[in-house]
């Protein structure tokens, strides 16, 4: 399965379109990263969402069409001595997630070596598209919602 190193089979497919249908109300935010140019087969995708100030859920999407599985918070690790937190999929698979800058560097064990997962726009590009409003609006406020929700 060239397209995922991390879940190969387990992933449910489901359209991106189901990360889009959450309720938009004020209390819901999300922080997307991406590892990978989208629409092939080598990329990745991680949602990371809040409501009412509360972490809720973690979204992992791959591959051309973003098929899409639901991981769920696995508390609170130590990396190479750095701070970070475990996400797990429904398989018992765990991935370690450790804060870098403005990026997640995300690894298959806490001795793998990581990929770097850069914070990805969610909105119009040249006035096409639609405005995600519950998406972070920049790096910046993407790791502060990480920090601040799956840290701990």
């Amino acid at each position: 399965m060239p397209h995922s190193s991390f879940i190969g089979p387990l992933a449910v497919a489901i359209s991106l379109g189901a990360l889009a249908a959450r309720p938009a109300h004020a209390q819901n935010q999300v922080a997307n990263y991406g590892f990978g140019k989208p629409g092939t087969a080598a990329y990745e995708h991680f949602s990371f969402w809040t409501k009412d100030g509360r972490r809720t859920d973690i979204q992992y999407a791959y591959g051309r069409d973003r098929k899409d599985t639901q991981l769920r918070h696995a508390g609170p690790t130590r990396v190479n001595g750095q701070p970070g937190f475990k996400m797990r999929f429904a398989n018992g698979h765990t991935l370690y997630v450790v804060p870098s800058g403005t990026t997640l560097k995300v690894a298959t064990s806490a001795t793998a070596a990581p990929k770097t997962f850069a914070w990805e726009y969610e909105g119009p590009v040249n006035g096409v598209g639609t405005n995600c409003s519950v998406c972070t609006p920049d790096a910046a406020a993407a790791m502060r919602l990480v920090q601040r929700h799956y840290l701990r």
